[in-house]
């Protein structure tokens, strides 16, 4: 097996093997060009606080150890904002050696601000998966701006499976960038490609939106059916700043248009820790094809979900606030993002989660 991620091709190979593995049977639109949805089981925990497994230690022991009470999800029920919940998720893995795993929650789950990671048993970190391991995956939910009705069999995150090493270093990604471009403009290439915000839009003074912090509850199978006045607050400007308040969140959106080339893959990350007093949250895997030709593509902004910390903090036009990690595939994936998928971002600009209404 060559080393890279690993693609739709092979994700189904692996649940043909039962290396992937679920009791109600995975369906195809659950494979992604490089990633696998997971879907939430029939019960969630309310848990006191957060937790990590632990060495040695079940999930299910952790969930008796701080779990305060139960619920269906079977007819659906409510997470509510700034509560913990505790999931398991249908599927399971029995990963092959040299074989590791990282899950992240899916695009339109970051743009909820509806925080979500994978854990495992005996796990120390959240969202990775070690070789070897074979076992339950579980989804750890606290919604944070909005609450949320949920059901069984819906789809929040995603787990991606690597074989060996795939990041692309900075000479690496240079050389990609000259041969494929991956930006428009200059690439600012530091461990990963840099991205900056756009307060200066071609168009209009809209650059971005604030979550209302008193909002009714969002159903997460109603899509295009909510109105986004009655949860976000437009933020308008003309002069190219704006300042974030401690504890909000804002949906905003990058300056540049990126691709992602067919045989690359792409995660969202921090850019420097220092940077300022806010964190842009890195909720999404960039999927082969996303803005790119040849998935019909012309290059697709990057949507920041942001949040600020400690104090006000000024974010101006241009500022470098995250950056993409480029990976390798282990072979170009059969299917492309946005090219025969309901792929809801392909082109995008500043845009909501697909649960809001639009125009």
């Amino acid at each position: 097996m060559m080393h890279g991620v690993l693609p739709s091709q092979a994700l189904r190979r692996m649940i043909g093997e039962g290396s992937i593995a679920a009791d109600v049977p995975i369906p195809p639109e659950q494979v992604q060009p490089a990633s696998l949805d997971l879907r939430l089981g029939g019960t969630a925990y309310r848990v006191r606080a957060s937790f990590l497994t632990g060495r040695g230690h079940r999930v299910a022991d952790r969930i008796a150890e701080f779990g305060m009470h139960q619920m269906d999800l079977t007819r659906g029920a409510v997470l509510e904002k700034g509560c913990v919940y505790v999931v398991p998720l249908m599927e399971r893995l029995s990963l092959p050696a040299g074989v590791t795993a990282v899950a992240n929650a899916k695009s339109s789950t970051g743009r909820l601000d509806l925080l979500t990671r994978t854990i495992t048993d005996s796990g120390v970190e959240f969202d990775r998966i070690p070789e070897g391991y074979t076992g339950p995956l579980f989804a750890e939910i606290c919604p944070r701006s909005f609450s949320v009705l949920v059901r069984a069999g819906m789809r929040l995150n995603q787990v991606r499976l690597r074989s060996g090493p795939s990041t692309l270093s900075d000479s690496e990604l240079a050389a990609l960038h000259a041969r494929d471009p991956l930006v428009s403009g200059v690439p600012v290439i530091s461990e990963g490609l840099g991205f900056s915000v756009d307060l200066r839009p071609a168009s209009g003074d809209l650059v971005g939106y604030r979550a209302k912090p008193h909002a009714a509850v969002i159903d997460l199978d109603r899509i295009g059916a909510h109105d986004p006045a009655e949860f976000w607050e437009e933020l308008r400007t003309r002069s190219g700043r704006i300042i974030l308040d401690p504890g909000a969140f804002y949906i905003l959106v990058s300056r540049e248009a990126v691709t992602i080339p067919p045989d690359h893959a792409a995660e969202m990350a921090p850019y420097l820790a220092m940077a300022g007093e806010f964190r842009v949250h890195y909720a999404g895997f960039f999927d082969p094809g996303f803005g790119h030709s040849a998935a019909g593509g012309a290059g697709s902004r990057g949507v920041l979900e942001v949040r600020c910390h400690e104090a006000p903090f000024v974010l101006e036009h241009g500022q470098v606030v995250g950056r993409l990690v480029y990976e390798r595939m282990s072979e170009v994936p059969d299917i492309l993002y946005g090219a025969g998928l309901a792929s809801n971002y392909q082109g995008q600009g500043l845009k909501l989660s697909k649960h809001f209404r639009t125009g």
